[in-house]
């Protein structure tokens, strides 16, 4: 879960204009826009009842990133969403930390459906879909851009991909 302690690491994450570039409106965002984003984070969880979580390292215990899901109102579906400072892209985090994520929302939330929107250049979000077991299944436009839905449905996961996480 998200703490007040996690929004420098969060604000620098954001800040960065190519973690940011395909989440959004493609911009980076200031300090006081992150921690609006986390108090919303947190507000889903009361809501809806599942959200998003920060990720850490398990070592170090250092900031990684976000992870989880998301379903604001008017969304197209329950959407399993990754986002990860750039020192650690090219790691298979977001994979590893993506297929977590599935097997919990199909066991413990009771999803049928799990979805990601991924802009259509976003090249390294659609490869983790892809290795998540996620298939193309439609567009739609989100926040004025084009977006890719790509979806997965509970008893879809492969034994290689349940063996990932």
């Amino acid at each position: 879960m998200f703490t007040k302690d996690d929004l420098d690491d969060y604000a620098s994450m954001c800040a960065d204009p190519e973690v940011m570039r395909y989440l959004g409106d493609g911009k980076a965002m200031s300090r006081t826009d992150t921690w609006r984003v986390i108090a919303m984070i947190l507000g889903a969880w009361q809501l809806r009842g599942y959200g998003l979580w920060a990720v850490e390292d398990r070592v170090t215990r250092q900031f990684v990133g976000r992870v989880g899901f998301i379903h604001p109102e008017g969304w197209p579906g329950i959407e399993l969403g990754w986002m990860l400072a750039r020192p650690f892209w090219g790691r298979g985090l977001a994979t590893e930390a993506g297929q977590v994520c599935l097997n919990y929302g199909f066991e413990s939330f009771g999803f049928t459906r799990i979805i990601s929107c991924i802009h259509p250049e976003n090249h390294r979000s659609i490869a983790v879909a892809k290795r998540l077991g996620e298939k193309q299944e439609g567009t739609t436009e989100m926040f004025g851009k084009p977006a890719l839905i790509y979806a997965i449905r509970k008893g879809a996961l492969t034994a290689e991909s349940s063996q990932a996480a």
